[in-house]
């Protein structure tokens, strides 16, 4: 029995475990050819239907003995067993009509009376195998203290059976959720990092891959705080180029006087200060992508030398007269109205035609109602991780998101969720906070509370959400038990709604002596 459940305590595996059973039944106590019959699999869908079982572990037999042990139910002792849950004594297997000799003859066994038991194993309660053996009938030890341990031995099996099947069952569960994991990081990986299933953002994306592979000039179109970084970053992701580096010029943000020199470099003493050459930012995505975001800003003059550097696959830098020939492909991006600014003559209309190649529109978030939601829970994330914050919104928060008009896009709802978390009160922002973070002047409308919801306020103020030092010694055990109490013993919540971490309450927990 000691080497047994040393067995078990080294491993699960029912190969192992049940094999070295058996040949511990035969090396110490002369229980030989020791086999464990059990029930095909089908068996376990339909206990009803007919089934056979068959010699799955055993020691003392040869394969082909092996191959020979399968057994109806009723048929033979095994058979019986099986099909009765009731164990069987053969005191004399040459005597027993119903005994098959079916796995091993009996001129392989040895002349002297030869005894055969066979004792039921149980799973769930039902009988779903036998463990069987021979034994010498002429043994100084009692039967009875073989059927004893045999007893045990065949309850083990069966938790050793019961083991396998749990583990079976997590591993296909775990598998599943992999898949579903796998799933969504395809889903993210194809999707580029870009949060979202809204059918606008789907359809831009398909768009946006179908001409990824090619050479073509992308015009991303729509309005600030949609995301166009994110897309160029996509186009780039999804081509042939991806390994190359990938460079983002915002042209509003660059002096009218530094446009030439910046796109393009310079050679030493181009002009006053130029002590030494530099690359532009083309020469710098060489073999990868370029982003001109806000290419509507760019300034006549340098126009035409982007739409010649476009055209040829060259540029000249600024004081220098050699062409540098460059592989980059553009990406350019603007919420202006590019054929007004064609109209109005801020616009070249030819270097229009050349970036307008593939043009795709990028919805605004009002168009992506469905997406507010991740997308608000995705910048909660990031910003409670940034700021080593524990912020959540309340349903009614969540849907006072969705009724806000947005004119910010991406990039209101993301700074909004931050200026939330950085200024937030408690670690749960309710609908009316989040109003005024909105700049609502009205109460929000009433919308119906949950009863989990109402949960109420704990009788001190709330930890602050920056965290100073605190001694372990902040709340007293009344507070810390009655916050317990009142989250039904859940301590991740009941940490968070005194602002503390989980190892920061289990902590005060312990040094206030409560389990």
């Amino acid at each position: 029995m000691r080497e047994v459940m040393r067995l078990l305590g080294k491993s699960l595996a029912p190969e192992l475990v049940l094999r070295e059973m058996l040949h511990l039944m035969s090396e110490l106590l002369g229980l030989n050819r020791g086999r464990l019959v059990l029930a095909d699999d089908s068996a376990a869908l339909d206990p009803n239907a007919p089934r056979t079982a068959r010699i799955c572990h055993a020691y003392g037999l040869t394969q082909a003995e092996c191959q020979r042990g399968v057994y109806m139910p009723g048929e033979g002792i095994t058979g019986r067993v099986l099909a009765s849950g009731l164990p069987a004594i053969v005191q004399d297997i040459d005597a027993e009509p119903l005994f098959l000799f079916r796995a091993v003859a009996r001129e392989q066994l040895p002349p002297e009376t030869v005894a055969y038991l066979a004792l039921p194993v149980e799973l769930n309660g039902a009988t779903v195998g036998v463990l069987g053996c021979h034994r010498i009938r002429s043994r100084q030890r009692h039967l009875n203290d073989d059927l004893a341990l045999l007893r045990v031995l065949s309850t083990l099996a069966g938790q050793v059976l019961q083991l396998e099947q749990l583990v079976a069952e997590q591993t296909r569960q775990l598998a599943v959720r992999n898949a579903q994991l796998a799933r969504a990081l395809d889903t993210h990986t194809a999707r580029y990092g870009l949060v979202g299933q809204s059918p606008p953002l789907l359809k831009a994306l398909g768009e946006l891959e179908r001409v990824s592979h090619s050479q073509a000039t992308v015009l991303l179109l729509g309005e600030s705080g949609t995301g166009k970084e994110l897309f160029a970053r996509a186009v780039h992701l999804a081509s042939g180029r991806k390994e190359h580096p990938f460079i983002k010029v915002n042209c509003s943000a660059i002096p009218e006087t530094l446009f030439e020199s910046e796109l393009f470099g310079h050679e030493r003493g181009a002009f006053t200060g130029a002590t030494q050459a530099r690359t532009g930012w083309f020469e710098q995505a060489q073999g990868g992508t370029i982003f001109l975001d806000e290419v509507g800003e760019l300034p006549l003059a340098l126009q035409a030398k982007l739409l010649r550097t476009l055209q040829e696959g060259t540029l000249v830098r600024l004081g220098g007269t050699r062409e540098v020939r460059i592989d980059v492909r553009l990406v350019a991006a603007t919420n202006r109205d590019l054929s007004a600014e064609v109209a109005a003559g801020r616009f070249r209309q030819d270097l229009y035609y050349r970036l307008n190649v593939v043009p795709i529109r990028l919805p605004s978030l009002r168009e992506r109602r469905d997406d507010i939601h991740p997308l608000a829970l995705h910048f909660l994330s990031r910003a409670n991780q940034a700021h080593q914050r524990n912020v959540h919104l309340t349903p009614e928060a969540l849907a006072l998101l969705d009724a806000h008009p947005w004119p910010g896009n991406i990039r209101e709802l993301g700074n909004v969720v931050e200026r939330v978390v950085l200024l937030a009160e408690h670690t749960a922002v309710g609908a009316t906070e989040l109003a005024r973070h909105l700049g609502h002047t009205d109460t929000p409308p009433a919308t119906a509370a949950t009863p989990a919801a109402q949960v109420p306020a704990p009788p001190w103020p709330a930890s602050p959400l920056v965290r100073e030092y605190q001694s372990a010694q902040s709340h007293s055990p009344d507070q810390l038990a009655m916050v317990l109490a009142q989250h039904q013993g859940n301590q991740s919540r009941a940490a968070q709604s005194l602002g503390l971490t989980l190892r920061q309450f289990a902590y005060r927990l312990k040094k206030a002596g409560l389990r």
